[in-house]
């Protein structure tokens, strides 16, 4: 693969507020960013590759328009909505899209991901990264996109995509939100969340170096989630949903495997986020942050003696556990006590962390309408994500294109 430019694309007009106050939530996710890659088939070999490059660049300098934190950069508890802008990099590759996705494994996305060396201080890093590769042949075309944690998360990332596919495909600003005041963009850093005290940014752990990673794609047939499942239901557990069952067979088999090869068995604590957006009557899809809370499951050193029952004991937990975040939500919105009620959630995981515990980090992207993101090649081929965190056992379930 050979990097073929590399720019800054800035906002199509500038920003009108100067500064977005992050939440806590917002800066305990700082470390991390949210990253996604679509794969699209082209079959119109008459289109020029700069032809698309300059497409996307051009819709790209108008979407950050009406999503200008992103073109900004942090500092302290705050974006700086200074206009540095995002940057853009575009790549070619021999390889053809149909090849490449005959075999595709998590190690082999790293390469397609923008990737920049970060500066001394996070005022220099950009919030929002782009990497179109274009492949050869002119069969295909992937576009990756990462931004900060510490700004969005996964449902923000897809409005903002959604966006600016629709603007590539119309030439123009898009006119989704425009004139249209249910669905106009806000950014919602500090709705729910509180804006931290600056003391707070004082005592985030500052991140190490980065450890040894192996990343592993897997791949669950409709069927066998189906069996998965019809088994649960067989021992008496009430039905999972789907994301419920693969969620619990993953986590007991990687806590499993993993305490296969330790002399001392250690505790887990597993955390699922669960987006607030159809949870909370004040937000939706067109909110931008980090609107999510969390359950958490704990596992002490001793585990069931059985693989199976091990199983259907975690599911039970599982559907538990996010009931009752779901009951809880509900009871504090009538008491309009939401607020400090899912800090408390934020505090219980902060105190169940130990350096004796190994922490799980299993999130779902499924149902995210990923695969209607069109930029003018009709819907994507393969939609995929890879991340990695320093001493965390990190799990993204996404749907495959048929569900």
């Amino acid at each position: 693969m050979e990097e073929i430019e590399r720019e800054v694309i800035k906002p199509a007009t500038p920003s009108t507020n100067d500064r977005l106050q992050l939440s806590l939530l917002d800066l305990m996710n700082s470390p991390a960013n949210v990253p996604v890659i679509f794969f699209y088939e082209t079959d119109d070999e008459d289109v020029a590759p700069e032809i698309i490059s300059a497409k996307l660049k051009s819709s790209l300098f108008q979407t950050l328009s009406r999503f200008y934190p992103l073109a900004g950069r942090r500092e302290g508890i705050t974006i700086s909505c200074n206009d540095e802008g995002a940057v853009f990099t575009e790549a070619r590759t021999d390889l053809l899209l149909c090849d490449f996705l005959k075999d595709v494994n998590a190690s082999s996305l790293e390469r397609f991901y923008p990737t920049m060396a970060p500066g001394d201080s996070p005022t220099e890093w950009p919030l929002l990264r782009v990497k179109v590769t274009l492949f050869g042949s002119r069969s295909g075309v992937a576009v990756s996109v990462s931004a900060s944690h510490s700004i969005c998360d996964a449902t923000s990332l897809l409005t903002f995509i959604t966006d600016w596919a629709t603007t590539t495909v119309k030439g123009r600003m898009s006119s989704n939100n425009n004139n249209n005041n249910n669905n106009t963009i806000h950014f919602a850093e500090t709705t729910i969340y509180p804006p931290p005290d600056i003391s707070f940014l004082r005592s985030l752990p500052t991140a190490g170096p980065p450890g040894k990673c192996v990343m592993n794609r897997f791949v669950f047939e409709s069927y066998k989630i189906e069996e998965l499942k019809r088994k649960v239901e067989g021992a008496g557990v009430p039905a999972p949903t789907r994301v419920e069952a693969i969620m619990s067979l993953v986590w007991t088999c990687t806590r499993n495997a993993w305490h296969s090869n330790l002399v001392s068995p250690r505790s887990t604590l597993m955390l699922q986020p669960m987006d607030l957006r159809s949870r909370v009557p004040s937000t939706d899809v067109f909110s931008i942050g980090n609107l999510q809370t969390m359950f958490l499951l704990k596992r002490g050193v001793e585990s069931s003696s059985s693989f199976d029952l091990e199983i259907y004991e975690t599911i039970a937990e599982f559907c538990k556990a996010k009931e009752s975040v779901n009951e809880m939500i509900k009871e504090n919105l009538q008491g309009n006590t939401l607020g400090q009620s899912l800090m408390r959630v934020i505090g219980d995981f902060a105190s169940s962390l130990t350096p004796e515990t190994d922490l799980y980090s299993m999130t779902s992207w499924c149902r995210k309408p990923f695969y209607k993101v069109d930029f003018g090649w009709g819907t994507p081929a393969w939609v995929g994500s890879t991340s990695t965190y320093n001493n965390v056992a990190y799990v993204c379930l996404i749907d495959s294109k048929h569900g």
